[in-house]
């Protein structure tokens, strides 16, 4: 999932720092801009962006407002908040409170942001009727070596019961201001619900500093308010999983890379997919995870959904992922302001009754 904002890719070296922050680890990189550009629409417009790495990928957050200082200062203030919830929720972190709560097996005291997204991805798991799983640590820990974090070949049915012993919301037991782990070797992962919960809350303080019309995007997790500065809506395209990123240099959309694209004001996108962070060469093994299992589901290799914030479309997306094209366009469906596409492993595209994308048009991105 793409915005149509020009955006730039990291080098990818099989078995650096970066390939487990594709793994969702929070980690904070450079916390100056990478690029900031500013534009001057018309005579009460000013559009401001700014791109940071952060979170294993690239934050790109683009604010309209009267002033352009003070649409700098809403994104300043943006990314700090984004800096703070990070350190909270990185597992890569050995000072994070997730981190301490694994360490640990339990954490007193813990702060509202945890305490809110673990309750939220509780509630997903039971709404899904556990596709979405928090608990699932154990398994994804034995695709990594613990030093070097390399891959390692897929564990056997042995050491995978074992992990399963480990694995089920069931056993977390959540207060108000606290998280306790009720069995030894548990522990928490908050990948595929904590971007998106942190995509949402650079939007809240975009919108508390007057800039109610913006696009945040976290890598593929997308966030937008208002309009693009023309009264058209935001355009996001979806990009075909088989196809590589597109290439946002070009005069047109590729319709080989971009298949669809989705017209967005205000509301939120995110993708799921089987072909960024893999373990074996067919992309049968990866970091989505049944909890059921213990492996990987095989059915699709992309799963893209709309919902009224990321943090939702953020976890849906992984749910319908484990659940299937069948039964995860069922849940869609039945998820009020909720959209999907779905694309299989034949190439199939899978749509929601009510899906709003379109065929990418040919000319320039807006």
């Amino acid at each position: 999932m793409n915005s149509s904002s020009p955006r730039t890719t990291p080098d990818r070296t099989p078995g650096d720092t970066f390939a487990r922050l594709l793994d969702m680890g929070f980690e904070r990189v450079d916390p100056e801009p990478t690029t900031t550009e500013s534009l001057r629409l018309d005579a009460d417009t000013h559009k401001v962006t700014q791109i940071r790495p952060a979170m294993g990928s690239f934050v790109s957050v683009t604010a309209l407002h009267q002033s352009q200082t003070l649409a700098e200062h809403a994104i300043g203030a943006a990314f700090e908040e984004m800096d703070r919830v990070i350190r909270l929720l990185n597992r890569f972190d050995g000072a994070s409170a997730l981190s301490s709560l694994n360490d640990a097996g339990r954490i007193i005291d813990a702060p509202p942001e945890l305490i809110d997204v673990v309750g939220r991805g509780l509630a997903v798991g039971r709404r899904t009727e556990g596709a979405f799983d928090l608990t699932v640590k154990p398994i994804i820990d034995l695709f990594r070596d613990a030093a070097s974090y390399e891959p390692l070949a897929p564990p056997d049915e042995a050491t995978l019961r074992d992990a399963l012993e480990l694995v089920g919301p069931e056993h977390v037991r959540l207060s108000e201001h606290g998280v306790r782990l009720e069995r030894s070797g548990m522990g928490l992962t908050l990948d595929g619900i904590a971007k998106g919960y942190i995509v949402d809350t650079i939007a809240t303080t975009l919108q508390a500093h007057g800039a109610d019309r913006f696009l945040v995007n976290a890598g593929g997790d997308i966030r937008t308010g208002g309009d693009r500065g023309d009264t058209a809506p935001w355009t996001i395209a979806v990009r075909d999983p088989d196809a590589g990123a597109p290439s946002w240099d070009s005069d047109s959309w590729d319709r080989t890379v971009v298949p669809e694209t989705i017209p967005l004001t205000d509301g939120a996108v995110a993708t799921s997919g089987s072909y960024e962070v893999y373990f074996d060469s067919g992309r049968l093994s990866h970091h989505i995870v049944h909890g059921g299992t213990g492996r990987s589901p095989a059915q699709a290799l992309s799963v893209t959904v709309t919902a009224p914030t990321t943090m939702e479309a953020d976890a849906l997306a992984t749910a319908v992922f484990v659940l299937g094209p069948a039964q995860g366009t069922l849940l869609i469906e039945h998820s009020p302001r909720c959209e999907s596409l779905i694309i299989d492993r034949h190439g199939t595209q899978i749509r929601s009754r009510g899906w709003r994308g379109t065929p990418a048009p040919p000319g320039e991105p807006a």
